[in-house]
């Protein structure tokens, strides 16, 4: 009896796949053996050949820029510098992805306020105060870019682009009171000390590109980051909504 009939007779269909861990299945393994690598082969040639064709299409950018930030929502506006580090993967010549790190100077608000008292027999009911805070945020971004004019790579004309992403705000307050207040007796509505808070946020930005030579773009941004989450800080007079910023920028991108 030939010597596969015998091994299919022992090791029926089912195990077959397990052949190559049993030795009396080496016949069997030197018959499957050369087309799995040959599919192997293929397939493995078919990947390397499209990713080379997809990365020949991709083209990354550098950029950093240079703004001003401004605190919109009410009881909590301030004024801050900022600068923005950021990369852009382009994978057509009107869209890509973007990473950005921004990190603000500090932004000081002046707030003023009342505690009010825990027990109606504490004199007095109310102590008005001036809370002095300072702000400082930093904030990672990601998202897509669109050009609704030009390209990423244009040379000699301008460009107009948008993007729309998701951001990460992470946040220092930092307060102090104007008079002492014990707090064992009364309630505050932003208390004294440093904590930190997070924020989730929709971002979305309007910008202006236009080539100076070398791969090199000179652009201005206006951009917005929009809360999505609150995270209550005890520091903070305003929590809801809060902070909602919009920043002006210019900076330079550099084509790689």
């Amino acid at each position: 009896m030939p010597a596969f009939v015998e091994l299919e007779r022992q090791y029926p269909d089912k195990e077959i796949a397990c052949a190559c861990r049993h030795p009396g299945r080496s016949y069997i393994c030197k018959l499957i053996e050369p087309l799995i690598q040959k599919i192997i082969t293929a397939v493995v040639f078919v990947i390397l050949l499209g990713n080379i064709a997809f990365c020949q299409q991709m083209r990354l950018s550098l950029a950093s820029d240079a703004g001003l930030q401004r605190s919109l929502k009410k009881d909590q506006r301030y004024w801050a510098a900022g600068q923005t580090i950021g990369a852009q993967l382009s994978i057509s010549p009107k869209n890509g992805a973007y990473l950005a790190f921004v990190y603000y100077s500090k932004g000081n608000v002046n707030n003023e306020v009342e505690a009010t008292a825990k027990s109606p027999v504490t004199q007095p009911a109310v102590i008005a105060y001036t809370s002095k805070g300072v702000i400082k945020n930093r904030q990672i971004s990601i998202g897509w870019k669109h050009y609704f004019k030009g390209d990423f790579a244009s040379e000699d004309k301008w460009s107009l682009y948008g993007t729309a992403g998701f951001g990460l705000v992470f946040g220092t307050a930092q307060s102090t009171s104007s008079v002492a207040v014990d707090t064992a007796l009364y309630e505050m509505p932003v208390l004294s000390g440093k904590g930190h808070f997070k924020r989730l946020t929709y971002d979305l930005a309007l910008g202006f590109e236009k080539p100076l030579g070398g791969d090199i773009f000179l652009y201005s941004e206006i951009k917005t980051a929009i809360p999505s989450t609150d995270y209550p800080s005890k520091y903070l007079y305003v929590n809801e909504g809060a902070p909602l910023t919009a920043c002006a920028c210019i900076g330079l991108r550099v084509l790689f």
